[in-house]
């Protein structure tokens, strides 16, 4: 369903502050938990009965498998990439992956990264906790800027020809930087002076941000399962999305947590919890599936809870490319599986 701009309960601005106080803990799930490997831990009232939302009917399944999942090597993966090569970024490395599936490069960093984008040139820019660094195609490494808040955790970048846009999921904010590294605007911030409708409610590290072709920005609000539309200069356009584990919504306490664009404008979602991969219009109306658990070979049992500390489950990622196949990082098995419409 798609809304136009307007007044957003500010009741649920309240959630900003209940996400602030979790965020830190749902840090190490993030980043050390393996997914749920080890269950829960919670008593059986924390637990829903989502078994009738993790079998998908076929007729929904738009897409199927295209080869084996792609080992990436790593123990902890985060995000992934896809421009003339697969580059998935995680422990303290950034790996390239081929065409035949096969890691053609591993480059090492000092730090874990959180998310990275690769240009045309196949410069990689990678975020490493509050710094943008930038890789060039021979591996050589350059620090480009850190962003203005310190406690910074960057989870998205996104590039045009004119600016490199950074999510910082800890403070809610999307710093746009020119090609110069110089910051020209930031988008999330509140204004003092009157009611604003830019603010975000992250309750876990999850904060995922696109360019799409008519120029706006896309942006995640997870905490009140949204997609937004901004202009460059951060004026809000529009919003969609829905909050239901059933097959048409977002499920949980905070989704989708990471989307991609196909080249034709279709929108490809990621859920935590309950981990199912679909597909919206521009519009937001669902027109069907990538994957679910069965199709991802996910055999732990599903999920969805009410706060992120309660889901053991991590966020997968998903990238798409200019043939339209989709590559969805599995953060469970540290792997990569490619779709390709049916």
């Amino acid at each position: 369903m798609l809304y136009q701009t307007g007044k957003i309960d500010t009741g649920l601005l309240a959630g900003i502050v209940v996400g602030v106080a979790i965020l830190f803990g749902a840090i190490s799930i993030l980043f050390f938990d393996s997914a749920g490997r080890n269950g829960s831990g919670l008593p059986p009232e924390y637990t829903y009965d989502i078994s009738e939302y993790t079998k998908i009917a076929p007729e929904l399944i738009l897409y199927k498998q295209v080869g084996s999942a792609i080992p990436t090597g790593l123990k902890l993966s985060h995000s992934i990439a896809v421009q003339g090569g697969i580059y998935v970024a995680g422990d303290s490395a950034i790996v390239k992956i081929d065409a035949a599936g096969k890691i053609e490069k591993n480059l090492d960093l000092d730090a874990s990264p959180t998310c990275l984008a690769v240009d045309a040139n196949g410069r990689i820019f990678v975020g490493v906790q509050d710094t943008v660094i930038l890789l060039g195609a021979d591996g050589t490494k350059q620090t480009l800027f850190s962003v203005p808040n310190k406690n910074a955790i960057l989870t998205s970048i996104v590039l045009d020809n004119e600016h490199l846009f950074v999510a910082d999921a800890v403070n809610g904010l999307i710093y746009c930087y020119d090609r110069n590294n110089n910051l020209v605007n930031t988008i999330g911030q509140k204004d003092p002076a009157k009611e604003d409708h830019a603010r975000f409610v992250i309750p876990s590290p999850y904060f995922d941000i696109a360019l799409a072709s008519d120029g706006l920005l896309r942006v995640v609000d997870p905490g009140r399962h949204k997609i937004i539309a901004f202009t460059i200069d951060g004026h809000r356009e529009w919003v969609w999305g829905d909050a239901s584990p059933k097959i048409v919504g977002f499920s949980g306490c905070c989704n989708p947590v990471n989307f991609a664009i196909l080249p034709d404008g279709l929108f490809v979602t990621v859920e935590k919890g309950l981990v199912r991969v679909k597909i919206y219009d521009s519009e937001g109306k669902f027109l069907g599936v990538v994957a679910g658990p069965e199709q991802l070979e996910l055999h732990d049992p599903q999920r969805v809870c009410d706060t992120p500390d309660q889901c053991q489950s991590k966020g997968f990622d998903v990238a798409v490319d200019n043939e339209g196949k989709i590559y969805v990082l599995d953060t469970v098995n540290n792997v990569v599986r490619i779709f390709e419409k049916k």
